[in-house]
């Protein structure tokens, strides 16, 4: 199937949403689907580090570990699930728009499955990401917008 993808324009500078994203602990202020949120260990956020994620869809909930794959500040960023029967991939970029003065945030969003993974992705999983995507892209510009 293909990668999902959603952009939102936001009115803030480029840098400003890039440190907001990078935040694991403010996921769960913006994805429905995200319970919590933390980084693995007190090195600085770099390629090669480990996020925690618990995830709750439906009634269920499920704890996955993702690995930064990328980090350019502010442009660009990706992350790999490494565990799990569903495994996300996700890449995101933050363009500037009217000299800087705001931002397009793009991000794509695909999947691996694994064992119960293959049953649950095209069942469950995309659908309800392709749902969620727009509304969590509403808001995260919602929260921006208001000032962090």
């Amino acid at each position: 199937m293909s990668t999902i993808k959603e952009s939102v324009e936001i009115d803030r500078r480029p840098e400003e949403v890039f440190a907001y994203l990078m935040d694991p602990g403010h996921l769960p202020e913006w994805q429905e689907s995200a319970v919590s949120a933390r980084r693995v260990g007190d090195a600085p956020l770099g390629v090669g580090s480990h996020l925690q994620v618990l995830r709750r869809i439906g009634r269920r909930e499920f704890p996955m570990t993702l690995e930064v794959t990328e980090l350019d500040p502010p442009r660009s960023w990706g992350y790999q699930g490494i565990d799990g029967p569903v495994r996300g991939q996700v890449h995101g970029t933050v363009e500037p728009l009217d000299g800087g003065r705001r931002s397009r945030v793009t991000i794509d969003l695909d999947f691996e499955s694994h064992g119960m993974g293959r049953v649950l992705v095209p069942l469950v999983v995309r659908p309800h990401a392709r749902k969620e995507m727009p509304r969590d892209e509403r808001i995260l510009k919602s929260i921006l917008e208001r000032g962090i």
